[in-house]
Parts: C-alpha cells; structure tokens; sequence
C-alpha cells in the first residue's frame, strides 16, 4: 500500500504499542496488598487510575492550569484514585506513592510490537508521539527494548493531544510536513485529530486494551488510510 510520500511513522504508546493496563495492575497487586486492600482486583484499580487521565489533561488544554508532565498528572490522579480501594494516602510513605507511580515506565509491549516497529525502522523513521514525558519514553524504552530513532514526549509542544499543536510540532521537529508524517494508534479520536492536521492515519486494532470487556476502538471507524490487525500487519502493508 502506498502512503505517498510519508517518511516517518510516529505512534501512540499508552495501549497502541503497549499494555499498560496489564503493566499498571501487574505492579499495584504488591501495593494494594501491602496497604489493606488485599480484597481489591488490580485490573479494577488500573481503570480507576487511567481513567482519571484524560480529565486531568483537558484542564491543562483547556488553560484551567499550566502545562506539566504527565509523570505530575498521574502522580496526582494516583493519590486521588487511592481512597476509592480503602486507602487513605497520608497512610502511604511518598516513596511508596512515587514507586508506584513509575508503573508507568514499566509497561510491557505487546507481543508484535517490537519486531513490527523493527520492520518499520528499516525504511522510515520511527518515534513515539505520546502524552507521555520524555523520561518515561526513555525508561519504557531502554526496558522493553522498542528501536525508537528518536524519543519525542509531550515537553516537545508543552501541550497534549489532541490539541493540534501536539500534532503539528511533532513534524515540525522532524523538519516534515504534516503529510509526510503517519500516525499509528488504536483509538480513532486520536486519527481524527491527525488526520485534521494533515497527517496520514494507521489503526492498529488493540481489542484488548482495557480488558476483556472493551466496547470502544474494536475496529476502524473511518476510512484511516491503513487498518491492520498488529503491527506486523502495518508493516506488511507499507512494504517494511
């Protein structure tokens, strides 16, 4: 499948690259049973967490608060999330509360990630273009092994997605132009938002994401100009 003239492919990571919610709960099981919320299911407690993310950065896009890292953002969600399992976070040493917070940083990619970004590599470049910061790229990065040619996080347009600066700047400090630029995620808000800025759009599908009961982002919902089952599917498609 031809995609023009793109040169790089820039993707979504929280979900689309990697697990995060088998990643966040595999590393609260420990903390809850450690605090007194032994009853508490880790899978239950990585939605609660995750699903104080995009509430948390639609303030910083909206002017509501200045722009932070996420790392701020989730450690602020984390301590918010820890009453709703029965624990109260002044019981919590800050040590405890900052450990668990890099979770984050350690998530595990899915199984076709690696070796599909890998084929990618061989013909374009690759980066992330994430609300993630950039140590956390870094740190997922050098764990999982991901071949990243370059590590872009949110400090790059000091704004998240979807605002159009997140899109834009990230071509711009790759000295493209939109259309040269493809992003690959799991979720079509994110491709509609490229897609408005000019970009070119994958869909990976990721049915499993937020667990087995999924209802969002199953399939493609618009005409993206790839949609492939994994990674090695995308890359099948653009000939890597």
């Amino acid at each position: 499948m031809s995609l023009g003239n793109v040169k790089a492919f820039v993707f979504d990571v929280f979900g689309t690259v990697v697990d995060w919610r088998g990643g966040v709960a595999r590393e609260a099981a420990p903390f809850l049973q450690r605090y007194g919320a032994a009853g508490a299911r880790p899978e239950a407690f990585a939605d609660a967490w995750r699903s104080r993310y995009v509430p948390a950065m639609r303030k910083v896009s909206g002017g509501e608060r200045p722009f932070v890292r996420l790392d701020v953002l989730h450690r602020e969600n984390l301590l918010d999330v820890l009453p709703e399992f029965g624990i109260d976070p002044n019981d919590v040493p800050a040590e405890a509360i900052d450990e668990l917070n890099l979770a984050w940083h350690r998530l595990d990619p899915w199984p076709d990630s690696i070796e599909g970004l890998r084929r990618l590599k061989t013909r374009y470049i690759i980066a992330p273009l994430s609300n993630g910061n950039i140590r956390l790229m870094v740190d997922m990065a050098k764990r999982a092994g991901l071949p990243w040619d370059a590590i872009l996080g949110a400090e790059i347009a000091q704004i998240y997605k979807p605002d159009p600066r997140a899109y834009l700047r990230t071509a711009d400090v790759l000295m493209m132009k939109p259309e040269e630029v493809c992003l690959v995620a799991a979720h079509n808000d994110d491709l509609a938002a490229a897609r408005k800025c000019g970009l070119r759009t994958a869909f990976v599908a990721r049915p499993y994401e937020r667990g087995p009961g999924q209802a969002v982002d199953l399939k493609a919902e618009s005409n993206w100009d790839v949609v492939a089952n994994d990674m090695n599917e995308l890359a099948d498609a653009v000939h890597a």
